[in-house]
C-alpha cells in the first residue's frame, strides 16, 4: 500500500515553494521520488529548498517567480517540461492577503488579493494542463484555507478569495476529469512565518489555540502529508474534494478584536 504513495520519474511544481507550506510539499513530494520545480520570489530561500531536496536524491530546479505576473507563472509550465520531461503534479499553493477590516478594503485590495490566491493558480494549471492531457494524466491541488467556508472579522478579502479557490477546484475537477484530478487543501492555523505576522502577541495565539478543538496550531507538514497524498496514486480515485486540515475546526478562531462598526 504505501507503494502508491511513491511519485518516482513524475515531475510537479509548487509554488510558494521558499517556506512553510510550500517547503514542506516540495520536501514531501521529494522524499517520495518526485522532481521538482521550486517557485517564489526569494531566491535564497528556494536555493535552501533545493538543497534538503537534492540531498533526498531528487532534482530541483529554482526559478525565482512573482507569481502576480502572469506571464512568469505561465512559463514554469514551459521550464518544467524543458528541464524534467513532463509536468505531472501541481501544487498552487501561493497566496496570502492581511487581515483588514471592512472600511478600509478598497475594491483594488479586493481584486490584488483575489489575484494572488485565486487567478494564479488558474494561470498555472491553464500553461500545466495541455502537457497532463497530452501525458494522459496529472494532478493538481490548491493550497485554500478554511477562512474560506468560516467566517470573522477583517477577512473580506482574503476569506473571499479563498472560497473562490476552493469552487474554482470542484469546476476544475468536472472540466478536467477523466485524465486530470484536482483537489484543494482548506487549511487551519499553521505555524509559519506568514501566520507570524498576524499572531502578534501571546493572547492572540492563546486564544487560537483555544479555539482549535485539537488544541495546537498544525505544522507544515500536516498539510504536505495531504498533498503528498492527494497527489499519488492513492488518490486515484479522488478529485474535486476539498480535504479541510484544520484540527476540527468549526467556526473562526482568530479573534483581532475589530470593534463594531
Amino acid at each position: 500500500m504505501l507503494e502508491r504513495l511513491r511519485l518516482d520519474g513524475k515531475a510537479a511544481i509548487i509554488t510558494g515553494a521558499g517556506r512553510g507550506i510550500g517547503a514542506a510539499c516540495a520536501l514531501a513530494l521529494a522524499e517520495a521520488g518526485a522532481d521538482i520545480v521550486l517557485a517564489s520570489r526569494t531566491e535564497d530561500q528556494l536555493e535552501m529548498v533545493a538543497d534538503q531536496a537534492r540531498r533526498l536524491g531528487a532534482r530541483a530546479v529554482v526559478v525565482p517567480t512573482d507569481v502576480n505576473d502572469n506571464d512568469a507563472v505561465a512559463a514554469l509550465a514551459t521550464r518544467c517540461v524543458d528541464e524534467l520531461g513532463s509536468i505531472d503534479v501541481v501544487v498552487n499553493n501561493a497566496g496570502g492577503s492581511m487581515p483588514r477590516p471592512f472600511l478600509d478594503t478598497s475594491p483594488g485590495y479586493l481584486e490584488r488579493a483575489f489575484h494572488f490566491n485565486t487567478t494564479t493558480a488558474f494561470v498555472l494549471s491553464k500553461a500545466a494542463v495541455p502537457v497532463m492531457l497530452e501525458q494522459g494524466s496529472g494532478a493538481i491541488v490548491n493550497i485554500s484555507s478554511a477562512i474560506g467556508r468560516l467566517r470573522d472579522r477583517g477577512m473580506l478579502a482574503y476569506g473571499t478569495a479563498k472560497a473562490a479557490l476552493t469552487h474554482m477546484t470542484r469546476l476544475m475537477a468536472a472540466d478536467l476529469a477523466p485524465k486530470i484530478r484536482v483537489n484543494a487543501i482548506a487549511v487551519g492555523s499553521i505555524a509559519t512565518s506568514a501566520l507570524e505576522t498576524v499572531l502578534t502577541d501571546d493572547a492572540i495565539r492563546s486564544r487560537m489555540i483555544e479555539g482549535t478543538p485539537l488544541k495546537r496550531l498544525g505544522e507544515p507538514d500536516d498539510i504536505a502529508l495531504c498533498a503528498l497524498y492527494l497527489v499519488s496514486p492513492a488518490a486515484s480515485f479522488v478529485t474535486g474534494k476539498v480535504y479541510e486540515v484544520d484540527g476540527g475546526l468549526e467556526e473562526a478562531n482568530l479573534a483581532l478584536g475589530l470593534p463594531d462598526l
